[in-house]
């Protein structure tokens, strides 16, 4: 049996763990149709009991220090620091300074970015969709993190591709208010709408800020029906995990 996930592949510094999850099959997930079989999220009308096994398995079979804090996203910019007794209520990204404190994004299409200072001593991960990148969910995970972000690594998780991720002018109009060249990440279609490429849109934003240590990309969820959940595809569907966390 394939454990249904993988190891970031990075130049994560010493003790900085990572990994994404995979929709998996029946012999590794608890959840049925059309949940099967990984499903992570708690809140897209899976049986609770499947989702509650499906996080033990994770947590056990992947030797995780801790339970994920597992977020209630909301397309926001709010990070919630772990190491805080404030970090509960709707956040879109997660920091951690302490070791053990495991960093958790649930997404099926929006794009999951982790984040590592050079130092390994910080760890944080965004849910990046549309509205959370233009509203600057990137710009207020790196200004919690603290470092400078030349020495910030980050790494960017499997999204929906340009190919397939059609939006509104609105869309693009609210990128070019805050970067009139962002317009190269996107590209017109015959029904008068636009499709985006959110991890051109991501890395646009992190190098604007001095990051320019940019790893990942480039693996679209709504193609890859064998390893990743998409709603824009499915519609109803379950959610794989992105997680960072740093080693005692």
């Amino acid at each position: 049996m394939s454990l249904p996930w993988f190891e970031v592949d990075w130049p994560a510094p010493h003790g900085v763990r990572a990994l994404s999850t995979l929709r998996g099959d029946a012999h590794s997930g608890a959840s049925k149709a059309p949940y099967g079989c990984f499903n992570l999220g708690h809140h897209v009308g899976d049986d609770p009991a499947a989702v509650t096994e499906n996080r033990r398995r994770l947590e056990v079979a992947a030797g995780l220090p801790s339970e994920p804090h597992w977020l209630s996203q909301v397309h926001g910019i709010r990070v919630a620091e772990l190491d805080s007794p404030a970090a509960a209520g709707p956040a879109d990204a997660a920091i951690a300074r302490r070791s053990a404190k495991v960093c958790a994004i649930l997404t099926a299409d929006c794009l999951p970015i982790l984040f590592a200072s050079g130092s390994g001593d910080t760890v944080a991960a965004a849910h990046a969709g549309w509205r959370g990148l233009a509203a600057g969910v990137i710009e207020a995970t790196v200004q919690a993190m603290g470092t400078p972000p030349g020495s910030v690594l980050a790494w960017l998780g499997p999204a929906i591709g340009p190919q397939h991720f059609e939006v509104g002018a609105e869309v693009r109009e609210a990128f070019l208010a805050a970067d009139p060249n962002s317009g190269e990440a996107f590209e017109s279609n015959p029904r008068g709408r636009f499709m985006a490429d959110l991890g051109m849109l991501a890395r646009r934003r992190l190098q604007r800020l001095g990051v320019s240590r940019i790893y990942g990309g480039g693996e679209c969820t709504y193609t890859r029906a064998d390893r990743y959940y998409s709603h824009r595809r499915d519609g109803i569907t379950g959610r794989q995990a992105t997680l960072i966390w740093r080693e005692g």
